[in-house]
């Protein structure tokens, strides 16, 4: 016979008759956290014409979305105070009036050429989609809280990963499936269908509430709330994996491997990382704790010292050790989770501390630190929080016993001490492996140490400092060395046994400088004489005359400026103020200041700032515009070149620089010159970089392009003799050229596509 659950409105609820209600309340929590995160890559999609593709948008839109969410969490935590029904019909009116703001998209606002885009992108997401993801990010709270309700009292918790599970499978179909397969106006239609379901399924939920107060047993009391010191861990569990997801996204993105699509991969293993700590079944929850000690200390060595002739594997061992902290804290928090009636607040303490970590992560650490610091920071604090047993249990006495314990924990530390003096100081005998070698030791060490935090810490602190963190400190320290800004992190290195000085974005070398006495303005790295650029420059008097215009989208280090001939007029237009800081200010390259000291550098995002340049401006616009090496999808698409065919003179040229390590932009281009009408043929300069007389330059690709056959033809004749011929452009067949309303990446990725240098 079935057992009887708790009794509602006077009647016991058959267990049967409860297990029947769990699946609508399973997929209406399903589908709300599957909606939440579906629209949160789509609405930045939606946004790249105005804001733009680097890293830093996207986390500026996760700061909005963690908003939101803890803002939800707390509407979720008050309505608490009500009866369920009450709550229900709320919340129905609530869906019902953020159905206003749909069909979703952007608002009809927009910025400025010089708005902050810090405070510019978490305004704009606010009034676009603020009130349906405000209402929808209170579902998960809430719909578990209505199913220990409609159920007799279950457990609500497992819902959770149901919840978190939705989320995962949102946020990875957008570019799997979503974006591939809809233009951006038919995706608006679908999330709207969507959520007008998730009423009808929150609104079946409610008819399966209780319409009274459940009697009590007389014996039975509320369970008593956590006390703030449980209330403030709950904050500092949820505070380090959120602001490690962020880290993570910048950390992979900038000094790993600067490829699209990888922003939602942090992300989608922390939203995956609930599912697996809050699973009834905690085994896997369970082993994945034991191991994570471990993994700091393997994984996080890795990932700190980061070697760029490995890029996915670093990346690859960066997103595990994410995963395995999160769930990880994730399980402890779970573990710790107090009593169903109590089930609000406990989310609404997760979610601050998830809006902590953000706020950390994604405003304050790029305001702070001139590099990525935090993600050293975080990793450390993981280590200070993270659940640890020892390998053994014979280990697990040792520290147990407190005499001993103490005595081994002063020991272990003074020599993880020495060996880091050791491995920073790279004495001859340890020729150049000293770091990896005295980072083995210390990490043999740090795993004798775990279940002893103090030792273990000290493990995980001297292991950074040896692999990288300490030599970052350096860099820090070096005037001008490094610049940190909302686009990215710039460093200046100086390389004396090649003559060269470059600065780097991220691992993308952006500018090389010979800083040989009188070589100092010679044109180096992509832009050499030989290169396209380098060849349409040379030829543009003969093309043109000798008072042509020239716009430059992307200043870099200004190399392009020493080409510029007496009787010119040029422009350059530079999205970032710290890259003309450095190019002009600092001192640190010499190319504007020698060739160009007053050309006019215009800041703002290039699909503004051309819009607001006269028709036909320039005979020569380049577009050279690359965040670390992914060239901006909005500066590349059918509407883009239209802007460009408007400034550009029906004789002129347009050059786009599409030299990358990771996507094959030829079809972009070759699509948009189909529909713009322009001819295009493309130009591949191969350098070997191991000869003496090329280590100033870097392979690159170009593309040059105009809507008068006649202007191509004479550039392409001009190949320098003995030299690769320029190709012309060919299409991709059905590869559909980007538009702002409907872009994927997904067909461009190829081992095999042109290469950029990463930076030395």
């Amino acid at each position: 016979m079935a057992s009887a659950a708790a009794p509602i409105d006077g009647r016991s609820i058959d267990t049967d008759d409860a297990r029947w209600r769990g699946p609508l309340f399973v997929i209406t929590i399903f589908v709300g956290s599957f909606l939440l995160f579906l629209v949160q890559p789509m609405i930045a999609r939606m946004a790249l014409p105005r804001l733009g593709g680097a890293p830093a948008v996207w986390n500026s839109a996760m700061l909005v979305y963690q908003a939101l969410l803890l803002g939800g969490y707390a509407y979720a935590h008050l309505l608490g105070r009500l009866h369920v029904m009450r709550q229900a019909l709320v919340h129905a009116a609530l869906l019902c009036a953020a159905a206003l703001w749909l069909p979703i998209g952007l608002a009809a606002v927009y910025p400025s050429a010089t708005a902050n885009p810090a405070l510019w992108v978490p305004w704009l997401l606010l009034v676009s989609i603020g009130p349906l993801f405000f209402a929808v990010s209170a579902q998960a709270p809430l719909i578990q809280r209505w199913y220990s309700a409609a159920s007799g009292g279950r457990d609500p918790y497992a819902l959770y990963a149901a919840s978190n599970l939705g989320s995962f499978t949102g946020l990875l179909a957008y570019p799997l499936f979503v974006e591939p397969g809809f233009a951006l106006a038919a995706q608006s239609r679908l999330w709207s269908i969507g959520y007008g379901v998730l009423i009808l399924l929150v609104i079946g939920c409610a008819t399966l509430l209780p319409r009274h107060d459940p009697a009590r047993p007389a014996a039975a009391r509320p369970s008593e709330p956590p006390p703030l010191r449980r209330q403030l861990y709950w904050v500092l569990l949820a505070f380090v994996p959120s602001g490690l997801m962020l880290s993570t996204t910048t950390y992979i993105t900038t000094d790993i491997v600067a490829m699209p699509l990888l922003w939602v991969l942090p992300l989608g293993l922390y939203l995956l990382s609930f599912s697996v700590a809050f699973s009834t079944r905690g085994g896997v929850a369970r082993t994945i704790t034991f191991i994570a000690p471990f993994t700091l200390l393997i994984c996080g060595a890795v990932a700190i010292r980061n070697n760029p002739a490995q890029p996915f594997f670093s990346m690859a061992v960066g997103l595990l050790l994410l995963f395995v902290v999160a769930v990880a804290l994730h399980a402890e928090m779970y573990r710790t989770r107090p009593a169903p009636e109590r089930l609000t607040g406990f989310y609404l303490a997760m979610s601050f501390g998830g809006a902590l970590g953000g706020l950390f992560a994604g405003l304050f650490a790029p305001l702070l630190f001139d590099w990525t610091y935090e993600h050293p920071l975080l990793l450390l604090l993981a280590g200070c929080v993270v659940p640890m047993r020892a390998l053994t249990p014979a280990l697990q006495r040792v520290w147990n016993y407190d005499r001993r314990a103490t005595l081994l924990t002063a020991v272990a530390v003074a020599l993880v001490l020495l060996l880091a003096v050791v491995g920073l100081a790279g004495p001859a005998w340890l020729s150049g492996n000293a770091a990896m070698i005295t980072a083995v030791g210390i990490g043999l060490i740090g795993m004798l140490a775990v279940g002893r935090r103090v030792p273990f810490v000290a493990c995980l602190l001297a292991i950074g400092l040896v692999l990288g963190v300490w030599h970052s400190f350096e860099l820090s320290a070096r005037p001008g060395a490094r610049t940190r800004s909302y686009f990215g992190i710039y460093t200046v290195r100086d390389l004396p046994a090649e003559g060269l000085r470059s600065l780097a974005h991220g691992t993308t070398q952006h500018g090389v400088e010979i800083t040989v006495p009188g070589r100092e303005t010679e044109p180096t790295a992509y832009y050499g004489r030989r290169s396209g650029i380098g060849q349409a420059m040379q030829a543009l008097p003969a093309l043109a005359g000798a008072d042509a215009s020239v716009g430059v989208v992307g200043l870099g280090t200004g190399t392009l400026a020493c080409y510029a001939r007496p009787g010119q007029s040029w422009r350059f237009f530079e999205i970032d103020p710290a890259v003309l800081r450095i190019a002009r200010d600092d001192g640190a390259f010499h190319f504007l200041g020698r060739c160009l000291p007053h050309v006019p550098v215009i800041i703002g995002d290039a699909r503004l700032t051309l819009a607001a340049r006269p028709e036909g401006q320039f005979n020569l616009l380049a577009l050279d515009a690359f965040s670390s090496d992914v060239v901006p999808m909005h500066l590349l698409t059918v509407e883009a070149f239209a802007n460009y065919a408007r400034v550009v003179a029906r004789d002129g040229l347009l050059l786009v620089h599409i030299s990358n390590r990771f996507l094959d932009l030829r079809p972009v281009i070759a699509g948009a010159a189909a529909e713009g009408g322009w001819a295009a043929a493309v130009y591949d300069d191969e350098v070997d970089r191991e000869a003496l007389d090329q280590r100033h330059l870097a392979s690159s690709v170009w593309v040059a392009m105009s809507r008068n056959p006649a202007t191509l033809a004479r550039l392409t004749a001009l190949a320098p003799a003995g030299e690769t011929h320029w190709q012309p452009l060919a299409a991709k067949p059905g590869f559909a050229p980007w538009t702002d309303d409907f872009a994927s990446i997904l067909p461009l990725l190829t081992a095999g596509a042109p290469k950029a240098d990463a930076a030395r």
